[in-house]
């Protein structure tokens, strides 16, 4: 029987997963040069899109009159999904060709690991992305269940099924795919993006095969990047402020400001209790057990 409490936004992330799973090796074509972002959800995706957009692009635009001031990084760097239209123009981007994902890489192309595509996979401490997405859902639902009935009900960590998969196996097995090609697979912490912000853009530049030039240091090209990608700067812009975003194929239109949230880093012990946060690591705990 379906559980007609769950929010409904659950509901259609859990359905489209499934069907993006099945689907996605027989119609994403891996390019050899092609560039994926790897996050669970709320773990700082619109950002990171932002910066690996920004860093590759910045040959072809001014900080000035940028792509990112007037267009959602959600558009510049496409999901990988299966919903109507949701591949449609992939083949068409330029190269190197950026797309992101919140599927696990084993759901992904086997041409992903052998044409040697670059993957970033972004991790961040459970606590604090399980706050995030409760955050998320009580804005997009209007009603959604308390802290503490959503930690002891959610499949999100308990049971293990939240959107695209548990976020254990997604870490666990993009860990080891970094450990087999280490030239080709970064591992980033959430926190650090944060607390370390321009040695993260420098070093994720140089993993992209885009290094910053002394001339560009010398510049100040990495505090821009680092200003035009910041909360700040992404959450004021228009287009990231108004309109409405289609979200699982149409099936639901949400506010694009409900996508900006400065997540700090620690914040889940504003609003969670030491048992549930004592829980929370005990999963984890039990998950990474050996690795």
């Amino acid at each position: 029987m379906v559980d007609t409490t769950r929010p409904l936004q659950q509901m259609l992330d859990q359905a489209n997963s499934l069907r993006d799973s099945i689907a996605l090796p027989h119609k994403l074509k891996p390019h050899s040069d092609g560039i994926i972002l790897a996050t669970h959800t709320k773990c700082g995706n619109t950002s990171l899109k932002a910066l690996k957009f920004a860093i590759v692009n910045r040959s072809h635009y001014s900080l000035t009159d940028h792509p990112l001031l007037v267009r959602r990084p959600h558009e510049v760097v496409p999901f990988v999904q299966l919903w109507p239209g949701g591949l449609d123009g992939a083949e068409e981007l330029p190269s190197p060709r950026l797309l992101s994902t919140y599927l696990q890489l084993s759901l992904l192309p086997q041409a992903v690991s052998t044409l040697g595509c670059r993957i970033v996979c972004v991790c961040r401490d459970p606590k604090d992305a399980f706050v995030s997405r409760w955050h998320f859902e009580k804005r997009v639902n209007q009603g959604a269940m308390s802290l503490d009935m959503a930690l002891k009900h959610s499949p999100y960590f308990v049971r293990g099924a939240p959107p695209y998969g548990p976020f254990w196996e997604r870490y666990l097995e993009y860990w080891k795919e970094s450990l087999a090609r280490l030239q080709e697979v970064m591992f980033l912490r959430y926190e650090d993006v944060g607390s370390d912000t321009l040695n993260v853009i420098r070093k994720l530049a140089s993993f992209l095969g885009f290094p910053f030039t002394q001339e560009e240091e010398n510049g100040g090209v990495v505090e821009q990047i680092a200003d035009l990608c910041g909360f700040t700067s992404l959450s004021n812009i228009d287009a990231n402020r108004a309109g409405r975003v289609e979200h699982s194929g149409g099936e639901l239109v949400i506010d694009p400001s409900s996508l900006f949230r400065k997540g700090k880093v620690g914040d889940w012990v504003n609003h969670m209790s030491k048992e549930m946060g004592d829980k929370m690591d005990q999963i984890v705990s039990d998950k990474f057990q050996g690795s």
